[in-house]
């Protein structure tokens, strides 16, 4: 009801967590990982494995965001028979992503996390071309997941609940 605009936010929490109105900026993300349109599928399951993620941005050569790339995405589109691991990963993209913006608060995250497995970071700039005009790009600033803001949620928690128990014993 709230992402198809028939209700509020003001409805829906009468009362936010201390975290909502904070910045996307404040998750301290770390550098995005990316891969070009030609890269085979093997390779990008390889990089992914070894990095420790589940998908990544496809950009192109200028960093044009192009669409993202999963490992169940792939997994099914191998086993299907729709691909083959000597594919170039432009044949599995996945265009059905959320992007959100470093001004972006907590709480828009955690709307967009309650329906899908993470959000693309993006930064818009504006570039000027040799014609004077000027065009409004996004680049890929990462990639944010549950575990992220789980993570920033937690371990603020913890550090203010060990804080208090170390001034509780002075």
């Amino acid at each position: 009801m709230f992402e198809k605009g028939f209700l509020s936010e003001e409805v829906l929490m009468v009362k936010k967590p201390w975290w909502w109105n904070l910045k996307l900026q404040g998750l301290n993300l770390s550098a995005p990982l990316t891969v070009l349109p030609t890269v085979s599928c093997q390779n990008t399951i390889k990089i992914l494995k070894e990095k420790g993620f589940d998908q990544a941005p496809v950009v192109d050569d200028a960093g044009l965001i192009l669409g993202m790339v999963t490992l169940g995405n792939m997994l099914s589109s191998i086993l299907a028979g729709k691909i083959k691991l000597s594919d170039p990963v432009s044949k599995v993209l996945y265009k059905q992503f959320r992007q959100i913006r470093l001004t972006d608060n907590l709480g828009k995250l955690s709307r967009i996390l309650e329906t899908d497995h993470f959000a693309l970071v993006v930064h818009e700039q504006i570039q000027y071309l040799t014609d004077g005009s000027a065009v409004l790009k996004q680049m890929v600033f990462g990639v944010v997941t549950a575990v992220d803001l789980l993570n920033f949620v937690t371990g603020r928690e913890r550090r203010e609940r060990s804080m208090s128990e170390s001034t509780d014993e002075m």
